[in-house]
């Protein structure tokens, strides 16, 4: 045999052997014949096919793959095993790794980490299990970072400089060469990007890219807070000068392609603060008695052209950041607050859902496209709820909730209370087929002109806000319906929400009972509305916030997708995000596909869309981490001037460490912690949600009433302690 036949034949079987090893590892649980591995590999010759029987065979001798059953084989199992997943490091620097598919987590000891860093996705190897032991394994490679940009405080040093994260889950400091540190002082709270981690170093390398001023002070705070989470809070330049060039005057040409709506009553109904107007209601009484009812929304997308610096800036962002004093706009000032905003008495570019509705709230006909638009009037929540509420009286004719009074005419007030009417009625069809009613508590801040919290009040949705949402849902659930029943299938871009944990449920349940309630898990349907009894039941009494938070910490993460598997809590099977651009990049997606499957265009490819939803979905998620820990960041600003007085609380979460307190009056949340409970040596109980006593048994637990007073305020780590005066009898 020539080199050259002797080099293509060895050529061969180390492709045969390499590809019986991917076969066989691919399905690991599966076992297969010659036959099934020749036709993976694509081997249809002869030759080819005995040189794989001769390798099975030899490969099995040597004891590297398993003959199951005569002639099938496959993959040896190994004690070590590698997998892949995203690390989570506690507050006592251990860590866990969610690998996908596996029930349990792995616990990664604070000694094995090898340079992960919470949130990195990493490589584990999980050692052999040892009897009744939890899955425990080390860190063997980091695979991808989920972040290189930390925030936290510069201690500077004659030659260098070292930062300590403000995330204490991020365990070790960054090393800063005394030229990177860009003009910080000691003490400075700076942003840092991580550079390099030399294998022979302790600590990561870093730069300082931004000195966000003094610890404790404001927008150092608040400015923080958006760094850590990788948001901006300013536009760039180029995209301001971008966007202020634009042409947004009202054309007589654009007019002529939309359907003209400037002569139906329209109006607006929002927060009484709010610059920015995304959506107006239209209203008509038909000749046939039916209701001709449109949702209008900012048409964002004539302005957001695909590919500019613009539209990129946007879809970077993928959502407005709702801070405690401050929104960070999606979209610059001049769209936002300006072109986009369906300010009254001003023809705006919008995009409309249409619908006709008979006094039972049935749907006879719908419309979706492009319009133009001329608001009537602009409400707030408390005017239109004012109408609401005066319905039995009188037609009121002035409304003077904003300063001052106005006339409102009889048409818009027939409008309003006939919108509520719809609105009731397709919130009680909701509710009967399943959907689950969350009325959480929001906690707001009436702030100084130094952005100081003077005092704390809470946000409640009444029948105007939920007029407001009935209609927005209807347009988001019908859009998403329109293109999602349309054959052939088009890809879009759907708002899902899967079924709950069932496990998390039956915690909620062991918890609620203690209370006197419970859940029933009969079926789907029974169950989502023993959850709508619970929420109701809970109302106004102490452990609402608890029992609301704890359930929606039951339900599972709505998300942006293109694969449709409808939403659990709406009790939708089609939904999506049409009604907020200026605020949410999903729904400018959503614009755009709608339109362009109205002028009868072909399906967008679906693995651009799904990229684009996944990155939405994360950036909402971050956006929601920001708003809480703002609000943590107020709560704990507005403890620091009642620090001598007595509050009374309940205990909303139960920890090894201490106990957390919710105060009844302001929803402030802080810990008592154990090692600050003098009267006995307290251990936690997991079983019974509490903390024991072990010489007088005295329990502590969730659900329970106590006293408490502040101990410590800590704005840099966002900390509150409590000192644990006692229980309520």
């Amino acid at each position: 045999m020539s080199k050259n036949r002797k080099k293509i034949k060895t050529q061969r079987k180390n492709e045969i052997t390499k590809g019986i090893f991917t076969t066989l590892e691919k399905e690991p649980k599966k076992s297969f014949n010659y036959k099934q591995i020749a036709a993976k590999l694509g081997i249809e010759d002869a030759a080819g096919r005995n040189l794989l029987i001769k390798r099975l065979v030899q490969l099995k001798e040597k004891k590297r793959i398993l003959e199951e059953d005569r002639g099938r084989y496959k993959v040896i199992p190994t004690l070590k095993t590698y997998h892949v997943g995203v690390i989570d490091i506690t507050s006592k620097g251990n860590a866990y790794v969610a690998v996908e598919g596996m029930e349990k987590d792995v616990f990664v000891a604070n000694t094995k980490l090898n340079r992960a860093l919470h949130g990195d996705t990493v490589e584990v190897y999980i050692y052999p299990k040892r009897k009744n032991k939890k899955n425990e394994g080390e860190i063997v490679k980091v695979l991808e970072r989920a972040k290189t940009t930390f925030v936290g405080i510069i201690e500077v040093k004659n030659a260098f400089a070292f930062v300590r994260p403000i995330d204490f889950r991020v365990y070790t400091d960054f090393f800063i060469p005394k030229e990177k540190i860009k003009g910080a002082e000691n003490g400075d709270k700076v942003v840092i990007d991580m550079t390099t981690w030399p294998k022979d170093a302790d600590s990561p390398f870093g730069v300082v890219t931004e000195v966000l001023g003094k610890p404790g002070e404001h927008n150092t705070e608040i400015h923080g807070i958006l760094a850590e989470y990788g948001l901006p809070y300013e536009f760039p330049i180029e995209i301001e000068n971008y966007a202020n060039q634009l042409d947004t005057s009202i054309k007589a040409s654009e007019i002529k392609k939309r359907r003209d709506l400037r002569e139906v009553l329209t109006f607006t109904i929002d927060p009484k603060d709010a610059k920015d107007f995304d959506d107006a209601l239209s209203f008509k009484i038909l000749e046939n008695g039916n209701y001709e009812v449109g949702i209008h929304i900012a048409d964002v997308s004539h302005y957001l052209i695909p590919g500019t610096i613009l539209d990129d800036e946007a879809y970077k962002r993928a959502t407005s950041v709702y801070l405690v004093d401050r929104v960070v706009p999606m979209l610059p000032e001049i769209l936002s607050n300006g072109a986009c905003s369906l300010r009254p008495h001003e023809e705006k570019y919008t995009f409309s859902a249409i619908f006709e509705l008979d006094k039972d709230a049935e749907i006879k006909d719908q419309w979706f496209g492009r319009t133009v638009i001329l608001s009537d009037e602009r409400f707030a929540y408390e005017e239109a709820q004012h109408i609401i509420e005066n319905e039995t009286n009188k037609i009121p004719t002035e409304v003077s909730i904003r300063e001052g009074s106005y006339a409102v005419s009889d048409a818009v007030v027939t409008a309003i209370l006939s919108l509520d009417k719809l609105a009731k009625i397709m919130r009680q069809k909701r509710m009967q087929v399943g959907a689950i009613s969350f009325d959480k508590i929001e906690v707001r801040f009436k702030l100084n002109e130094k952005n100081e919290p003077k005092s704390v009040y809470f946000k409640e949705a009444k029948d105007a806000n939920k007029l407001i949402e009935e209609f927005m849902l209807l347009a988001n659930k019908k859009v998403a319906a329109y293109i999602g029943k349309q054959k052939p299938t088009k890809t879009f871009v759907y708002r899902v929400h899967d079924e709950p944990d069932e496990d998390k449920l039956m915690t909620l349940n062991g918890i609620v009972s203690r209370f006197g309630h419970r859940l029933n898990f009969k079926n789907k349907k029974i169950l989502s509305e023993s959850l709508n009894q619970l929420l109701a039941d809970v109302k106004g009494k102490k452990e609402q916030n608890l029992v609301d938070t704890l359930a929606i910490r039951s339900m599972s993460k709505a998300i942006y997708t293109t694969d449709n598997i409808g939403h659990y809590g709406l009790a939708f099977d089609y939904y999506s995000h049409f009604t907020s651009p200026i605020r949410r990049y999903p729904d400018v997606m959503v614009h755009r596909l709608l339109q362009s499957y109205l002028d009868g265009e072909k399906s967008a490819k679906a693995e651009i869309y799904e990229e684009k939803c996944k990155h939405s979905s994360e950036m909402e998620n971050l956006a929601a981490q920001a708003e809480r820990d703002s609000v943590k960041y107020m709560q704990i600003k507005f403890m620091q001037d009642h620090e001598d007085k007595e509050f009374i609380g309940v205990i909303s979460g139960v920890t090894e460490w201490g106990i957390y307190v919710e105060i009844i009056e302001n929803k402030c949340e802080g810990m008592v912690r154990i090692r600050d409970i003098k009267d006995d040596y307290y251990v936690f109980d997991e079983r019974q949600y509490a903390i024991v006593g072990e010489r007088t048994k005295k329990t502590y637990q969730l659900g329970d009433e106590v006293r408490v007073m502040v101990k410590n305020t800590d704005l840099i780590k966002r900390h509150l302690d409590f000192n644990l005066l006692g229980k309520l009898v």
